[in-house]
C-alpha cells in the first residue's frame, strides 16, 4: 500500500482503565451496584482510547498510513498515553499542555451488560480549531475527527470551533469524515442545541459516522427516550425499528452530508448515500467507483462473535469502513469490513489490540461467521440473497 500519508484523526484522545468482571449472572446493573457492596475484580487492562487512538490506531494497523492530533496533560496518565502511543510510533501528534489533565475514562464492562464509563474530558475540552496541523492535513486524502460532544471548545458556541475546523479542511479540498459520541443529557454538550450545530456543520462533513442513539439525541431526542425506556436498563438498540433509519437517513442527507452512516451495534451497519454529482465534490477521497456508491441505502448486520468487551467497537468499526473506503472498495464490501473490524474488536477488553492485519480481515470479510439474525417488520426493506444485506427502498427506487 501508499506510504504517502492518507489519513488524519483529530480529536478526543483519553487514558483507559477497563478492570475485569468475574462471572456475574446479573441481569440488571442495579443487581450488581450496590451500596456497600464489594465486588470480586479480575486484573486491570490499560489502553489509550477515544477515537484519536481507537481509530486512528485501527487505520494504521489495517495498513493506512495515518497521523495522529490530540491533546494531553504533562500528568501520569499523560505519560501513559505517550508510552503506548510511542510503542506503536504514533506519538508525534499530540499536544502536551503544562498543568493539564489527562483526560481518562474508567470503563465498567459487565458481562450481559451495557457498558459504563466514569470519564474525566481534561485537556480535551481545550482543543480547538489552533491546535490542528492544516499544513499537515492538507497532505492527506481524508480528515477525520471525532468527539466533539467531549470536547468543550469545540461544542461551545454552537460548535462555532468545530464549524471552523471542518470548513478550513474542507476549503483545502480534502476529504472529511466524523464521528460523534452520546452526550450526558444532564451535561454542558447535553444543554447543546446539536441540531442547530448539525445544520450549519454538515455541508462540510463528507462522511457522516456516528451511531444511532448519538444521532437521534441530536435531532430525535423524544424518540431515543422512548428507546430507552423501553429497554429497562439493558441495550437500547436491541430493541430499535430499523424503519426509523431511512428517515434520519434522509434528513443527515438534507443537511449537506454525502455519505451518512449509522451504527447499530449488534443490528450492524445502515448507509444512506447521496447522488453521483454530490459524490463527485468531496474532494480528494471520491469513491473509486463513484457510480457504486451513489444512491445507496443498505443495513449490513452485525456478526455474531464472543464478546469480551465493545469498548471502542464503534470506532473500531469506523477504522474498517474507512479502510475500505480509501482502499477502492465498493459500498457492500465496505459496510461489511467496518461489521468485521467491529466483530474483531469485542473478542478483547481493550479498544485495539484485536484488530487484525489488512489481508487477514479480508478473509474473515469474504468467510462466513455467523451474523446476528433481526426481524425487520414492513415491506420498506429487502433482503439481497446474492449481496447478503438488506436494500432500502430509497435505493430500489433509483435503481442503484
Amino acid at each position: 500500500m501508499s506510504q504517502a500519508l492518507q489519513v488524519v484523526v483529530a480529536g478526543h484522545i483519553c487514558f483507559d482503565v477497563i478492570p475485569a468482571f468475574r462471572g456475574t449472572q446479573k441481569t440488571e446493573i442495579s443487581e450488581l451496584f450496590v451500596p456497600g457492596k464489594l465486588l470480586n475484580m479480575g486484573g486491570v487492562k490499560i489502553s489509550t482510547g477515544g477515537p484519536v487512538s481507537n481509530t486512528g490506531l485501527g487505520l494504521s494497523m489495517l495498513g493506512i498510513n495515518t497521523r495522529l492530533m490530540g491533546k494531553i496533560g504533562d500528568d501520569f496518565f499523560g505519560e501513559g498515553v505517550l508510552e503506548l502511543l510511542r510503542q506503536r510510533g504514533a506519538a508525534d501528534g499530540m499536544i502536551v499542555v503544562n498543568g493539564e489533565e489527562t483526560s481518562y475514562t474508567i470503563v465498567i464492562v459487565p458481562p450481559g451488560l451495557d457498558r459504563i464509563f466514569l470519564h474525566n474530558p481534561g485537556a480535551n475540552n481545550t482543543f480547538g480549531a489552533d491546535d490542528i496541523d492544516y499544513d499537515l492535513v492538507q497532505q492527506a486524502k481524508l480528515f477525520h475527527l471525532g468527539y466533539p460532544p467531549l470536547m468543550k471548545r469545540l461544542f461551545a458556541n454552537d460548535g462555532e470551533q468545530l464549524i471552523a475546523i471542518f470548513k478550513r479542511v474542507k476549503a483545502l479540498g480534502v476529504t472529511t469524515s466524523l464521528d460523534m459520541s452520546l452526550p450526558d443529557p444532564a451535561s454542558e454538550s447535553g444543554q447543546v442545541n446539536w441540531e442547530k450545530v448539525l445544520t450549519g456543520l454538515l455541508p462540510y462533513v463528507d462522511i457522516y459516522l456516528p451511531s444511532v442513539e448519538e444521532t437521534m439525541f441530536m435531532i430525535q431526542r423524544d424518540a431515543l427516550s422512548q428507546l430507552h425506556d423501553k429497554a429497562h436498563g439493558g441495550d437500547p438498540l436491541l430493541n430499535l425499528d430499523m424503519n426509523v433509519l431511512p428517515a434520519l437517513g434522509a434528513r443527515l442527507l438534507a443537511m449537506g452530508t454525502k455519505i451518512a452512516v449509522l451504527k447499530a451495534g449488534l443490528r450492524g451497519y445502515y448507509i444512506r448515500t447521496a447522488d453521483a454529482g454530490a459524490l463527485a465534490s468531496m474532494g480528494t477521497a471520491l469513491p473509486t467507483t463513484v457510480d457504486n456508491w451513489a444512491n445507496k441505502e443498505l443495513i449490513e448486520e452485525g456478526y455474531n462473535v464472543p464478546v469480551a468487551a465493545a469498548t471502542g467497537s464503534g470506532d473500531s468499526s469506523i477504522a474498517g469502513f474507512l479502510a475500505a473506503y480509501l482502499n477502492g472498495l465498493s459500498i457492500e464490501q465496505a459496510i461489511r469490513t467496518a461489521c468485521v473490524v467491529g466483530a474483531q474488536n469485542v473478542q478483547v477488553f481493550d479498544a485495539v489490540s484485536g484488530i487484525k492485519g489488512w489481508d487477514e480481515t479480508m478473509v474473515m470479510a469474504a468467510g462466513n461467521m455467523p451474523k446476528h439474525k433481526f426481524p425487520i417488520d414492513g415491506d420498506y426493506w429487502q433482503w439481497n440473497a446474492a449481496q447478503g444485506n438488506w436494500v432500502g427502498k430509497a435505493q430500489a427506487s433509483t435503481g442503484a
